[in-house]
């Protein structure tokens, strides 16, 4: 008894489902059908291309228009026109010119004055990175610094140790990039 309501039922829900495919299937036709019309004007549209300043590419007028302005026809591949950019307009202010080496030519003692400034701040600061790199050796204790109390874990100890091996390797670059850069300014 319960195979026969069963089979009842599910020979219900295949009719049931054979209906709204079959409608499903009439719709995706009638969609494809309206698809393939609306191509096919597209593909059948003549594009003119109309002599000018621009050139006019269009396809929204009639065979005795286009050979009224002197039109023809194109055969092949549709056209794509990318648009370019436009110049800006120019803003009113001229560009400045020099008059030759004169213009570029600063005074020899402001050159000078400039020069012991950034001689001086050279200085300064190599003084500043040789002191920092003394401190970094310090610490560093030749590979084997002090261990510190958050460094419970060896693991944090040896990155620190290399770290520092790092940093001091950096700073050592710093100050011969500084001491080439003193070498290029006069005395």
């Amino acid at each position: 008894m319960r195979d026969g309501v069963f089979r009842s039922l599910a020979q219900r829900m295949a009719k049931s489902m054979a209906k709204s495919m079959t409608r499903w299937a009439a719709g995706a036709a009638v969609a494809l059908l309206a698809t393939g019309a609306a191509l096919a004007q597209t593909a059948g549209a003549v594009v003119y291309r109309c002599p000018g300043n621009p050139v006019l590419y269009t396809d929204a007028m009639s065979a005795k228009e286009a050979k009224d302005k002197g039109c023809t026809p194109l055969e092949g591949k549709p056209i794509t026109i990318i648009q370019g950019y436009k110049p800006r307009a120019a803003t009113g202010t001229p560009v400045p010119t020099s008059s030759g080496p004169a213009a570029t030519k600063i005074d020899p003692a402001d050159q000078r004055a400039r020069d012991s400034d950034a001689r001086r701040i050279l200085e300064a600061e190599l003084s500043r990175e040789n002191e920092r790199l003394a401190a970094m050796k310090a610490e560093y204790n030749n590979g084997e610094p002090e261990r510190r109390g958050d460094e419970k874990n060896f693991q944090k100890y040896i990155d620190r140790v290399a770290d520092l091996k790092t940093a001091i390797a950096r700073k050592e670059s710093d100050i011969v990039a500084l001491k080439r850069e003193l070498a290029k300014t006069p005395p």
